[in-house]
């Protein structure tokens, strides 16, 4: 199929991968849940914060935390670097250690920070996730710097440096979406969007339609959002549906596999279940890094929802969104495998 390898980079080199997103700093630490009610609001979910209010449960941690890069479009592309992908990352970080350790990691794996925006007004944005031993996440987020990238920064990027630009959905609520959109389909990028969460749907679902249409070729959705863009009607009209606005849709049902169509071409692929997953958070990025990575591949769309499923199986049994190197090495010698 090769749609997102569908056309040669500007300077004639590799394909190019460009995320956009909010980079967020995921700091993992296990409490108990005596400690969990020291924290103000409930067990589990995820509310937002003020970077004072985290600092000030950081200082009382009863052991010291572990510092993962995350943010959404974040961990589908630490994902895409580990395989071998050219990526860089548009977003704002702060100009703080944490902020360092974000570039230096993306670097480490292959990845670019050129794209990266630095600022001092505010610190790198950072998500608290305290893990109870029922591995429950409670999460408290400060999305700090990564709030204060401007259109003006997006309209600064050359986007025909870069052959994909895939954007999280979250970015709805950014100023700089409309700058990204319209730069990226001027440069000649294909466009691939992750709808994120029902939140994200229910909140632009009027003008989605029309953008979805205009601009992206790519999209990926959880039956949740599906449903919360287009209503009462089956799975496989809300695929038909999307696929109508977009070139490539998919649409993920957890357990149940995930549902992808181009053109007249439509293939369910089961996932890869396990039997006690550990924590379920970025199984939907992990999901995106695979299935992009096997359409940047030139791979059919069976073989690319397989590697989503691969990929998103080993994301569930560890905590986080960082896949241990070993098991990195495991999906890449299945993806030669194939599906048989």
């Amino acid at each position: 199929m090769g749609i997102l390898n569908g056309r040669n980079s500007a300077d004639g080199g590799e394909f190019r991968l460009l995320g956009v997103g909010s980079p967020l700093l995921d700091i993992l630490v296990p409490v108990d849940d005596a400690f969990l009610e020291t924290v103000p609001g409930e067990k589990g979910g995820m509310v937002m914060v003020e970077p004072e209010f985290q600092e000030e449960v950081l200082r009382r941690l009863p052991s010291e935390p572990r510092l993962v890069p995350g943010g959404s479009a974040g961990n589908t592309i630490f994902g895409l670097a580990r395989l071998g992908i050219p990526v860089a990352m548009f977003g704002k970080l702060g100009t703080d250690e944490k902020g360092c350790f974000y570039r230096r990691r993306l670097r480490e794996l292959g990845g670019s920070d050129e794209e990266f925006i630095a600022t001092s007004e505010l610190p790198t944005g950072t998500c608290l996730s305290m893990i109870t031993p029922d591995a429950e996440r409670t999460m408290r987020s400060a999305l700090a710097a990564s709030l204060l990238v401007r259109p003006e920064e997006a309209a600064a990027v050359d986007f025909s440096k870069y052959d994909f630009v895939y954007i999280e959905g979250y970015m709805f609520y950014s100023a700089v979406m409309p700058t990204v959109l319209r730069k990226a389909k001027e440069a000649g990028c294909r466009i691939g969007i992750d709808l994120a969460s029902f939140e994200v749907v229910r909140d632009f679902r009027e003008s989605l339609p029309s953008i979805l249409k205009e601009y992206v070729d790519v999209i990926l959705a959880n039956e949740e959002e599906a449903a919360a863009l287009l209503g009462e009607m089956s799975v496989e009209e809300r695929l038909e549906r999307l696929a109508s606005w977009c070139d490539v849709a998919a649409v993920k049902l957890g357990r149940k596999g995930a549902l992808v169509k181009s053109g007249n071409e439509t293939v369910r692929i089961p996932a890869q279940l396990v039997e006690n997953p550990v924590d379920t958070t970025a199984a939907g990025d992990l999901w995106a890094t695979g299935f992009l990575y096997g359409l940047c591949q030139g791979k059919n769309l069976a073989e690319a929802a397989y590697y989503g499923a691969l990929v998103s199986s080993e994301v569930v049994k560890v905590v986080g969104s960082e896949i241990p190197e070993e098991r990195w090495s495991y999906i890449r010698s299945r993806m030669q495998e194939g599906t048989n």
